[in-house]
């Protein structure tokens, strides 16, 4: 049966199927990629009724889905606990993590009960570790898709944490399946992966839409857009903006300078991916989100190397083998006079381009389940 002959039959049902998506809350990129499935899979079959559990905002999640969803703010990890996109507190993020295992039942149990109270079917999660283990205790199945798994990045700071990334583990094991995004770690705790293609946001308005509302007239090559997620950064050396008078940057930081040559998006609806079609490079921190939409636009990266993250090492590397890309040390980040614009970027080292359907690939699998129960 076709998807649109599924989405038809379900309409004559008296019983939507429902599917529970839980993100990782740590800044916007767990929710914003995962909401970019969500929106295909409701595209696909409207009659699929989303719950959307995350501590992201709803303009956030609006930004990405048209339709009705269910906003459940409530979150069962962290991440890490950091100040900007760099800047990490290992100490109060061990703190957390250790109240998240103390609480673990009593999230889990309030969970279940919601879970079954609503007649949930699935549960779809980007990364917390909790969601096997709730679906477990649910009798349903928990699928989850990601490119990293949080005991990756716990194992790497070794002492209290490495008990933590066993736990997690131990957590991810019980997943039924996951769908594993590129630039990806091994994730040898998953036991059952699917390889999928990139996900992420579409633009939503076209080009001349984007330059017209914007007054932006700078041809592509000089209009470079500045983003580093949800958690931003502090130190960005915005002054050296000024030796390109006559080039166009873009960022969402409200607290920019007022430099004639930076424009600052401060409307909602608008997202970095709305602007990647206009813009020669994106100037970003190592990120899956701001590096898989760009790569399914064919734009080109500028990232800064990061070393005590250890997701950072394969995003760069995805990037330096499938995308246009500049990578540049801290110090010629933060320090330098930012002549690596006046540089072209690097050539990707692979010949073979990507897979980029990652959003329709996990949106079959999730609907194609549906159809069988």
């Amino acid at each position: 049966m076709e998807l649109k002959d599924f989405a038809k039959l379900l309409t004559t049902k008296m019983n939507r199927p429902i599917l529970y998506i839980a993100s990782t809350n740590h800044g916007f990129g767990h929710t914003t990629r995962t909401a970019a499935v969500a929106a295909t899979i409701q595209k696909l079959c409207p009659e699929v009724l989303l719950i959307m559990a995350t501590t992201a905002p709803r303009w956030l999640l609006e930004c990405y889905i048209e339709g009705d969803f269910i906003h459940r703010p409530r979150a069962f990890d962290l991440g890490v606990v950091q100040a900007d996109s760099f800047i990490m507190d290992k100490a109060a993020t061990l703190e957390k993590l250790l109240e998240i295992k103390k609480n673990q039942n009593s999230i889990v149990a309030s969970e279940v009960n919601f879970i079954r109270q609503n007649r949930v079917n699935l549960i779809l999660a980007d990364i917390p570790f909790l969601a096997s283990v709730i679906a477990q205790a649910s009798e349903i199945p928990c699928w989850m898709s990601s490119n990293f798994g949080w005991n990756l990045i716990y194992q790497e700071w070794g002492g209290s944490f490495t008990d933590i990334a066993e736990w997690i583990s131990d957590c991810y094991s019980k997943c039924d399946r996951l769908f594993r995004l590129p630039f990806h770690e091994p994730m040898q705790a998953f036991k059952n992966i699917t390889d999928v293609g990139l996900t992420g946001g579409s633009p939503r308005y076209s080009e001349d839409e984007i330059r017209s509302h914007w007054g932006i007239t700078t041809p592509v090559e000089q209009t470079i857009l500045l983003t580093f997620g949800g958690l931003g950064l502090q130190q960005i050396p915005y002054d050296n903006l000024q030796q390109f008078p006559n080039w166009q940057f873009i960022c969402f930081d409200k607290s920019a300078p007022d430099f004639p040559n930076v424009l600052k998006i401060t409307e909602h609806q608008y997202r970095p991916v709305d602007f990647m079609p206009i813009c020669g490079r994106v100037v970003s921190k190592p990120g899956f989100g701001t590096f898989a939409e760009a790569t399914r636009l064919g734009v080109p990266i500028v990232s800064v190397t990061r070393d005590d993250f250890a997701e950072a090492a394969f995003l760069l590397e995805g990037i330096t083998n499938y995308n246009q890309h500049q990578i540049l040390t801290p110090s010629e980040f933060f320090l330098g006079d930012w002549d690596f614009l006046h540089q072209p970027p690097q050539q990707p080292k692979q010949s073979q381009p990507i897979a980029k359907d990652g959003n329709e690939a996990i949106a079959a699998a999730v609907i194609k389940y549906f159809q069988s129960c």
